[in-house]
């Protein structure tokens, strides 16, 4: 088969979306080499550089109108060379297909990974919500299949966009095999020093933003006076401002690191070193640090709801994720429990062996050979 993406997260987002992408595009390049792959990539400027395989080339504008407008090729124009380069199925990775592509002879795909933006409307610019929802019903309505990331997507879109049940099948995500890896003493050392880690910490991973919540984490380790340092991971927003003056408020502000541009790399160690790996956030499609945290063996408290209990298995606690009372009560539960951690560490592994590589390669495809 040739498969055609429209890759542009793959290329220039460092989020979700993007992990998201470069990990479908790499597993089924590994896992099904005969087919050919075609990454389709608006723009070349402050583009991500990833591995690709022989089976998998970069595609760009190549006329004029395209390149001056990579926006307008990737909505409409491409789909002329996605007929040249006789593509079977094009597949969109974030909720977007190009406008037409309904009348070519090529089949669609569309992977939906959530619908926050209409569960949670005040998260968000009212003109994005206005085109984000436009671009997602036309993508539902002409796509002849849907991937959902989780049960609660799935869910989502048969209720906001009135999907038929039987066009939506779920794929789990998985993660990036580095969080598989046995990780040494030495590698745990040396990040420890690169990032001036304190010795044991909680940990928080992910954009530091109003709908991942971290301020629930910081009212915890306040309302119960918990002694021990919290480590946040991710990138720095206009929510970071807020983290700061509530740390300030609550005199917490060497107890509370805020670790930004940290490599991907380092990533498994933070995690493999935290005492707990605390989740509140909000509302989400998968939850990938959750999974993250459980392939490398690290205890984790996530919210109640959504789709957590699907990424999170029967080995994590949930609580509320505004109710700081019960998240300090689980974290303290967890760290005066030696046996409860344990099993949560050996609960938490065997649920992981559910998202990896090969299963996950193997559902893709199996949607893509449906067509």
């Amino acid at each position: 088969m040739k498969i055609s993406f429209d890759a542009k997260r793959a290329f220039h987002n460092n989020r979700g979306l993007g992990v998201y992408s470069r990990n479908v595009i790499r597993l089924l390049s590994e896992y099904y080499p005969e087919n050919q792959y075609f990454l389709f990539n608006p723009k070349q400027k402050n583009k991500i550089d990833f591995p690709l395989n022989k089976n998998s080339k970069e595609i760009n504008p190549n006329d004029f109108l395209g390149k001056l407008l990579p926006d307008f090729w990737r909505s409409k124009t491409c789909i002329g060379q996605i007929k040249d380069l006789g593509t079977d199925i094009y597949h969109g990775l974030s909720q977007e297909l190009p406008q037409g592509i309904e009348k070519s002879d090529v089949k669609t795909v569309v992977t939906m990974h959530d619908a926050i933006f209409l569960r949670y409307p005040e998260l968000y610019d009212h003109l994005y919500r206005k085109i984000f929802i436009r671009k997602n019903r036309h993508s539902c309505r002409v796509a002849d299949q849907i991937i959902a990331i989780s049960e609660q997507t799935k869910t989502d879109f048969i209720e906001f966009f009135d999907v038929p049940a039987e066009k939506i099948d779920v794929v789990y995500q998985g993660c990036n095999n580095i969080f598989r890896e046995k990780i040494s003493e030495e590698q745990k050392a040396a990040v420890r020093r690169k990032y001036n880690l304190p010795e044991t910490y909680l940990l928080n991973v992910g954009a530091i933003e109003k709908r991942k919540n971290l301020a629930t984490v910081i009212h915890a380790i306040y309302r119960e006076n918990i002694d021990l340092p919290l480590v946040a991971v991710g990138n720095k927003t206009a929510y970071t401002d807020e983290i700061n003056t509530l740390s300030a408020q609550y005199k917490l502000e060497k107890q509370v690191f805020l670790l930004h541009n940290v490599e991907i790399a380092d990533l498994p160690a933070i995690y493999a070193m935290a005492e707990i790996f605390i989740y509140p956030s909000v509302f989400e499609g998968f939850g990938i640090p959750i999974l993250e945290a459980l392939c490398v063996g690290t205890p984790v408290i996530t919210s109640r709801g959504s789709c957590f209990a699907e990424t999170g298995g029967q080995s994590s606690i949930y609580v509320d994720y505004d109710n700081a009372g019960e998240m300090a009560a689980a974290i303290q539960r967890i760290l005066s429990d030696n046996l409860l951690r344990e099993k949560m560490k050996m609960d938490g592994l065997l649920h992981a062996g559910l998202f990896t590589d090969e299963k996950v390669a193997a559902n893709l495809m199996k949607v893509y050979q449906k067509l």
